[in-house]
């Protein structure tokens, strides 16, 4: 199969495109897939979403990469998520790659990979950080 990717930035995506990303992916086991308002605040309090769509009718969303950023220093992607369907094709590397050209090359992307993740972002040139601390949510 050889999609074209349109990537892209949605500050509005819609929230029901969103959870279907996020269950399709596997995220929503990790996530409040099935807190609808939850969901939307975090779209709302994400300043960078970008989005991976097929070049196809209705443009079906297959990636999503959601960040908080300071736009000058550092920027914290807290999801990246791609539909079973489109592995293979480049979107979580795309997805990085178009977050990194949104954020220019002053601001450093962070984030906290799930364990079945860890070998992507090494391939993708991330670096490991050793040092790295949180406090939990409680809920």
């Amino acid at each position: 199969m050889s999609e074209r990717i349109l990537y892209g930035r949605e500050q509005d995506l819609d929230v029901a495109e969103f959870r279907r990303v996020l269950v399709e992916s596997g995220l929503g086991r990790i996530r409040p897939v099935d807190d609808e308002q939850r969901l939307q605040a975090m779209l709302a309090g994400a300043n960078l979403i970008v989005t991976a769509r097929l070049d196809q009718p209705g443009r079906p969303l297959v990636g999503v990469g959601r960040a908080v950023n300071d736009s000058v220093w550092c920027c914290y992607l807290s999801d990246l998520a791609v539909v079973p369907s489109a592995k293979g094709l480049g979107v979580g590397r795309g997805l990085l790659d178009e977050a990194r050209r949104q954020l220019g090359p002053q601001v450093s992307l962070h984030l906290a990979s799930v364990p079945e993740a860890v070998g992507f972002y090494e391939r993708a040139g991330m670096t490991r950080i050793a040092d790295a601390f949180s406090y939990k949510r409680e809920c």
